[in-house]
């Protein structure tokens, strides 16, 4: 690892945890809640501890100043659900695009077991050595998502699993993907790599839903979350961000963290 690349990761995390808040969803759902005024959002979200925030290269001019000096990632490639396949991604940006929108790290989509594998195989292994020769980190997002792929059968964890393994033979920094249901079973996925491994948010579900997953995540060895709607479409993204950051980077329980946040804890 550069000299280059450990001070950007640094940057996106606090001591080796993360909390990385997604809003690259305008490029696929568009001005959806949360994301309309997303500069008071990304201000909401960073004041409750997020460590990084991560969209498109076209708005990254309405984040800087918001973003009270947490970390930027900047994503490269996307789809829309109005598009005539979500999991057909495509490449938005480059590295040197993300380096001249202020980022601090890059972001690629893969859908491993996707009709598309083949071509995001090859995309991320461009981008990670391009981001190699500038020294900058690479957080790929990879799914196991598929035609063969059932997330409800008891052997998910090991598509996940080579899911995540996928992502580091292919050079990246830190990788993402969904969460297995309990600490049990995604204890396999972060086996599976030696990178950081950071979890989605699924479905939104109530806010002790969403501890709960996180601190199963983290129990089972994960390095925090990269979790969009649920925190930006929350009706107080401050206090739901506050919640997660006590999970990941306080230890605290499901419980504690939403006492302390502010959050209703259900009986």
């Amino acid at each position: 690892m550069s000299t280059g690349n450990a001070a950007r990761l640094a940057r996106i995390g606090t001591g080796g945890r993360h909390l990385i808040v997604p809003m690259d969803h305008g490029l696929t759902l568009g001005a959806v809640k949360g994301l309309k005024d997303i500069e008071s959002t990304i201000d909401a979200i960073t004041r409750g501890g997020a460590d990084a925030v991560l969209t498109q290269k076209g708005v990254a001019g309405r984040v800087h100043e918001n973003k009270n000096e947490a970390g930027y990632i900047c994503h490269l490639n996307g789809s829309t659900v109005i598009g005539p396949d979500e999991n057909d991604k495509r490449t938005t940006g480059t590295v040197e695009d993300a380096i001249r929108a202020g980022a601090d790290a890059v972001s690629f989509h893969i859908n491993v077991g996707s009709t598309y594998e083949r071509e995001q195989i090859e995309e991320l292994a461009a981008v990670t050595s391009e981001a190699d020769r500038y020294g900058m980190p690479v957080l790929a997002m990879t799914y196991a998502r598929g035609p063969d792929i059932d997330p409800d059968s008891e052997d998910y964890n090991q598509a996940v699993g080579h899911a995540v393994r996928l992502g580091e033979e292919l050079g990246a920094d830190v990788v993402k993907t969904g969460y297995t249901g309990d600490a049990d079973s995604f204890q396999h996925v972060v086996e599976s790599t030696s990178l950081p491994v950071v979890i989605a948010g699924g479905a939104k579900g109530t806010d002790q839903e969403t501890l709960e997953m996180v601190r199963g995540a983290m129990d089972a060895g994960a390095a925090g979350v990269s979790m969009g709607r649920s925190i930006f479409q929350h009706d107080d993204p401050e206090a739901i961000t506050r919640g997660v950051a006590g999970v990941i980077h306080d230890d605290a329980s499901a419980e504690e963290a939403a006492r302390e946040a502010g959050l209703a804890v259900e009986a």
